[in-house]
């Protein structure tokens, strides 16, 4: 059989190719397939977005707290051999109360024979020491001034390792106004040891304190004050640290009031105790306070509690720490008698204890 050759059949097949070019040939359940153009695919724009992390502004924080924070400048009279010389040094304060109370650190005017205060809106004035404690490392100094604005403590009593916090001081002396510094609180109730004596109930913080931040303050993002900048460890980056504002408040009254801090005492020295103390002496316990030392004919001593003892409350409120033991004794007033709660040879005692002033250092 023979066919013949139609010119009509590459048209036909040409017409056949092009209707299946522009049919959906997919799921053939899908009645309406999505279109190019309705694709909703993210932006650049938007995806930068998504990754961004917003970090708090401060700024207006700053410039509320900012007016209350003054820099310190002293001139510190040393011996030398042979003549005297003057050390310039440097550092931060707060105006606490409006006609001239300013607080700031124990060693940033230690020995100084001058102080000058610089305020916010450029003004300077000498300043007098009003009073001085050593064992919290705080000073009250006042200048002739009054009208002025005061930083606000925090009531918070929720502080959390974690909160984010700023420094506002006069770092390394710079010119052109305070330096304020970001972080979190990394650390509280520390215990940290100076050449100064020991210091407890600090924030520790990793916002920036550098030389001349010391007695500033460290506020928290509604621009209270939960601190003031004392110390830095040298052998970290990042770990600084501040009294806290609990600490500091009724020493700050007590040296405008008084001119000192009036603190009770017992009358002991004491450690920490732990298991190897424990072990090594067969105390008994490895909790409480291993005292070391008992003074004579005073408060300690009068009860019957001796080195070795080992105390684990007073009235009732354990010690387990000496930062525990010093806060809490330190909440009473000169005058008034504590139980004592305590283990000796193995056997737990109680005994109570009048406590006496403790003479100023």
């Amino acid at each position: 059989m023979h066919y013949r050759y139609s010119p009509y059949i590459p048209i036909l097949i040409l017409l056949i190719l092009a209707f299946f070019s522009c049919t959906n040939i997919g799921n053939p359940t899908d009645t309406n397939p999505t279109t190019l153009t309705e694709i909703e695919t993210p932006t650049v724009h938007e995806e930068s977005k998504k990754s961004q992390i917003i970090l708090p502004t401060i700024s207006d924080v700053v410039k509320t707290v900012e007016p209350a924070v003054v820099s310190i400048s002293v001139d510190i009279l040393s011996r030398g051999i042979f003549y005297d010389f003057t050390d310039e040094g440097s550092g931060t304060g707060m105006i606490v109360r409006p006609n001239g109370y300013i607080v700031t650190n124990y060693h940033v005017i230690q020995d100084a024979r001058d102080i000058e205060v610089g305020l916010s809106n450029g003004s300077y004035y000498s300043a007098e020491i009003v009073g001085l404690d050593l064992l919290s490392d705080l000073a009250v100094i006042k200048i002739g001034a009054d009208q002025l604005p005061t930083i606000e403590f925090t009531e918070r009593d929720d502080i959390r390792t974690g909160d984010w916090v700023a420094t506002i001081g006069n770092a390394l002396g710079l010119k052109g106004g305070p330096s304020v510094t970001l972080g979190i609180i990394s650390g509280l109730g520390r215990t940290i040891r100076t050449d100064r004596g020991d210091l407890y109930d600090m924030i520790q913080t990793d916002a920036a304190i550098n030389k001349g931040n010391s007695g500033g303050p460290l506020i928290d993002m509604d621009g209270k004050v939960i601190g003031i900048n004392t110390a830095v460890y040298g052998g970290a980056q990042g770990v600084g640290f501040a009294v806290s504002s609990g600490v500091a408040k009724p020493i700050i009254s007590s040296l405008i009031e008084k001119g000192k801090v009036i603190r009770p005492l017992i009358g002991l020295s004491g450690m920490t105790n732990n298991n190897e103390l424990s072990d090594r002496f067969d105390l008994g316990t490895s909790e409480g306070i291993l005292i070391t030392q008992i003074a004579p004919e005073k408060p300690a001593d009068n009860g019957g509690l001796k080195a070795g003892d080992v105390i684990t409350a007073l009235d009732g409120n354990h010690t387990n720490d000496m930062a525990e033991f010093l806060t809490l004794l330190w909440s009473y007033t000169v005058g008034e008698t504590v139980k004592v709660d305590f283990i000796s040879d193995q056997k737990p005692q109680t005994t109570t204890v009048t406590l006496i002033e403790r003479p100023s250092p």
